[in-house]
């Protein structure tokens, strides 16, 4: 009767010992987070400079030198490829956004979810700012459809430093931003499995 005893031990022990190894933790999630975000700023190649630079540049970007800011606090890369026509958000007010973007997903090599096929489709967020934060949620879209209500921390980062309007002029063009957004401030997909994202971001005033 032994026999058969410690082998079924053994076959439990050898199963356990591989459910184990193949048990990633947070630490090793991130850690590999981290990576394909420094291979994807190598193979893009993108110019990272800091808040200060970004700041005596008048809060820009050189699109030409393909500059991205590390925003400190969020851990967002952020281009601002047009600051955009009109004015900024104002303070207290509620402010319906449009949205077109395209979203990839840096860890898996994939493009994930979109919603620029079409000058018609857009995604539509409700916009709160109380002095320096904003507030968000999605009201309807592909992003509404596919990950709920909440808006990404992430897509907020830009608002400061963007104007939020609609074209009134052929020369006229609407705020866009290209963003590398960690878990931490993404969608609820990848805030769960830990995975960060690539957006190009248009913002547009509702009518």
């Amino acid at each position: 009767m032994k026999k058969p005893i410690y082998a079924l031990l053994a076959v439990v022990a050898v199963l356990s010992f591989a459910s184990c190894d193949d048990y990633e933790t947070y630490g090793e999630m991130r850690e590999k987070e981290l990576d394909a975000i420094s291979s994807y700023i190598s193979s893009e190649g993108i110019r990272v400079i800091s808040e200060d630079q970004f700041h005596s540049q008048g809060d820009s970007t050189s699109v030409e030198r393909n500059e991205y800011v590390y925003m400190d606090n969020s851990g967002v890369y952020m281009q601002i490829v047009r600051r955009g026509c009109g004015e900024p958000l104002e303070d207290g007010r509620q402010v319906n956004v449009l949205c077109r973007y395209t979203e990839y997903n840096i860890l898996d090599n994939i493009m994930q979810t979109r919603n620029d096929y079409d000058s018609r489709n857009y995604d539509k967020m409700s916009v709160v700012r109380n002095n320096s934060t904003y507030t968000a949620t999605f009201v309807s879209g592909v992003m509404y459809s596919t990950y709920g209500s909440s808006v990404p921390a992430g897509w907020l980062v830009p608002f400061p430093y963007i104007n939020v309007g609609r074209q009134s002029t052929p020369d006229e063009e609407i705020a866009r931003v290209k963003l590398i957004v960690p878990h931490s401030q993404g969608q609820s997909y990848a805030s769960s499995n830990v995975y960060p994202c690539f957006y190009d971001i248009t913002y547009q005033r509702e009518r």
